[in-house]
């Protein structure tokens, strides 16, 4: 007696698309394929290989490194501002050279007769003598072209370190706030016919921050001590030495530094920018007091 029996169907096992004499059940959750343990990788739901993954990596928007005050980890990797300042007081020195009008005309001055013979400052409406004073500097005199040789070294010295910690925007409203700021003093306490060039207010206010970013940060600062203390005691011994322009530029980079170093992390971004419009309201108020002040009563 017989008996008909059936084949048995073979079965087929599944194997990593990767790697084929592996055995595995696994699917990738987005292609579906099937992954050995060393393709998988963990995703929000199931797994997914390695291709996939790699994938999805390209198309994520990546997260942008910062330092530790907020400043885009490589955005000031190159100083470009620090250069750039150091070019546009290069070119206004040149200018200067080209023309002796380049200094009368756009020197810090509060009220004075000019040498054509007519009437300019800052109480006349020159309002923009208070920014461009601080790209100009001596030519001739006691200082010479030392003048400007001198801040445009200590621009390059802390300028980079200050940039790259700061960002581009931050250090740029540090430099010029501090500028305004020792324009501002000598304005506010100086005699009208006072004047002065110079990038000496920024560069003490980046001095100012040098200290106070650095205490915040533990680095070293005795250094920096030691140079404020000496352009101190020179900017008030030596003669011809706007004393307010130095002291009015360390003040204010100092107070927007602190701003800029002990702003909660919570409200960073509300403090960086609100400190320095802040600043600039103030200067810009004390300037329309003092010119209200000068201005002959009707």
């Amino acid at each position: 007696m017989s008996t008909d029996q059936s084949p048995v169907p073979e079965t087929s096992v599944p194997t990593c698309y990767r790697h084929p004499s592996r055995e595995t059940y696994v699917r990738c959750t987005r292609c579906d394929r099937f992954i050995c343990p060393e393709c998988m990788r963990d995703a929000a739901v199931g797994h997914q290989c390695v291709e996939c993954v790699a994938e999805g990596s390209r198309g994520a928007r990546r997260a942008v490194p910062r330092t530790v005050l907020g400043a885009r980890g490589s955005a000031a990797a190159v100083p470009v501002v620090t250069y750039a300042l150091i070019g546009a007081c290069v070119a206004a020195y040149l200018a200067e050279l080209a023309s002796w009008r380049v200094v009368w005309d756009f020197m810090m001055l509060g009220r004075g007769v000019l040498p054509g013979g007519e009437v300019g400052g800052v109480a006349e409406g020159e309002w923009y003598r208070l920014f461009t004073t601080m790209f100009l500097h001596q030519r001739g005199g006691s200082f010479g072209i030392t003048h400007i040789l001198f801040n445009m070294w200590a621009l390059w010295a802390v300028g980079p370190a200050l940039e790259q910690v700061l960002g581009r925007w931050r250090f740029l409203a540090l430099y010029v706030l501090s500028g305004l700021g020792g324009s501002v003093l000598l304005y506010m306490v100086g005699s009208p016919q006072d004047s002065a060039v110079g990038a000496s207010g920024a560069i003490f206010g980046l001095f100012g921050a040098y200290f106070v970013i650095g205490r915040r940060l533990g680095g070293p600062v005795g250094p920096i001590v030691v140079l404020l203390v000496i352009n101190l005691v020179i900017t008030f011994s030596v003669p011809g030495i706007s004393w307010q322009g130095h002291v009015g530029g360390l003040a204010v980079g100092a107070a927007l530094a602190a701003a800029y170093a002990y702003a909660p992390d919570a409200r960073r971004r509300l403090f960086h920018l609100g400190a320095p419009l802040a600043v600039l309201v103030l200067l810009a108020v004390l300037v329309m007091l003092r010119t209200a002040e000068l201005s002959p009563a009707v």
